[in-house]
């Protein structure tokens, strides 16, 4: 397997790129030549996430922007790519409200001329009517809409109902790779995941904003009465879904992704304040109550998100392995142990400017 994963320098798309460098060919049984890690290393993306991967022959880091239609067509020839892990996205709900337009581009636009591309090269190399060839189209729960606290979970058959920018620019997005499965045939499949959490991930997502804060000792901001719902998904346990839905997954279907840990974001603040307590003694020296500040609700804020993963589970033996608990000890670890990493990009230096939004 030759393989792109787009978004490669982010969060997720570099737990990715390091779990298929690691231990995806001995748990999935695959042989996996060459991992394409792509990125336009934008504000969310960096270069440092990827840094023991290229010690790895078989890793390559290539900079550019998915809705480069030519320079990724050349890119998939150049390295002979059988398969596309499409993960590039503008994902900070915040963002999509400020400013909708680069979402647009970026989630609907980008994956247009991303998938059309890959299409164009199955069909030049004579591997669309079939093979090992994939592509796999990483989205959210959020193009579900919001839950009440009685709704069943999400699954795959929930119908769609974004509330946001940037869960409609996915939303149109998860549609498009779809139309191109029905279409043209592509072996497409799409996962949906729920909130992940983990190493490399942007100190503006609330588990590193919060850990980073609470080593501070600064206040915690929470958005309206922290009784906000999601559904938490420890990143490393993506990645395997991600990669079994790939190699093993049915084209055409989707798949949703959840850790089934359901918590108000008030008691992951809670948590997230103890675990430093513990991990880090003499830190944390006031109450929690003292160090939490509830600040105006964001417009459209869903209340709840939960993802059902019963066909994951059954037709591609996928589960979870940390529970809530555990996974935030190894976050949390994680993030005390990489200082370094986690300073360059709170003083923006990692891409040479400064970033006014964590102090």
């Amino acid at each position: 397997m030759r393989i792109l994963v787009t978004g490669g320098a982010g969060f997720i798309g570099s737990n990715l790129v390091h779990y298929l460098l690691g231990d995806a060919s001995r748990e999935l049984g695959v042989d996996i030549e060459r991992v394409v890690a792509l990125d336009k290393l934008t504000y969310a993306g960096n270069r440092a996430s990827l840094t023991t991967a290229d010690a790895d022959p078989r890793h390559v880091f290539a900079q550019g922007d998915i809705c480069d239609g030519e320079w990724v067509g050349s890119l998939l020839r150049e390295h002979a790519i059988d398969s596309v892990m499409h993960l590039a996205a503008e994902s900070h709900v915040d963002r999509s409200i400020d400013n909708p337009e680069e979402f647009i581009m970026t989630n609907f636009v980008g994956t247009y001329r991303l998938i059309e591309r890959f299409r164009r090269h199955l069909v030049e190399t004579g591997r669309l009517a079939g093979g090992k060839s994939g592509f796999l189209h990483v989205s959210t729960d959020e193009v579900y809409g919001s839950l009440g606290p009685q709704d069943p979970a999400f699954c795959e058959d929930t119908p769609y109902a974004p509330n946001s920018p940037y869960s409609a620019s996915k939303a149109g997005s998860d549609h498009l790779a779809r139309a191109y499965h029905h279409t043209y045939g592509l072996p497409v499949v799409t996962t949906n995941c729920s909130n992940n959490y983990g190493p490399y991930q942007f100190p503006e997502k609330l588990l590193p904003l919060m850990i980073r804060k609470t080593l501070k000792g600064a206040p915690l901001p929470v958005y309206g009465d922290g009784s906000n719902v999601r559904d938490w998904l420890y990143v490393e346990d993506h990645c395997r879904g991600l990669a079994l839905a790939l190699f093993r997954g049915v084209p055409g279907r989707t798949y949703v992704i959840g850790g089934k840990c359901e918590m108000r974001n008030i008691d992951v603040v809670h948590a997230i304040i103890e675990t430093v307590r513990e991990l880090a003694p003499g830190i944390v020296t006031r109450p929690a109550d003292e160090l939490i500040t509830f600040v105006k609700d964001r417009p459209g804020h869903d209340r709840r998100y939960a993802i059902d993963p019963s066909r994951i589970a059954s037709e591609l033996g996928w589960a979870p392995r940390e529970n809530f608990a555990s996974g935030l000890r190894r976050t949390v670890q994680w993030y005390l142990d990489n200082e370094d990493w986690t300073r360059k990009f709170e003083d923006g230096s990692y891409r040479g400017e400064r970033l006014g939004t964590l102090s």
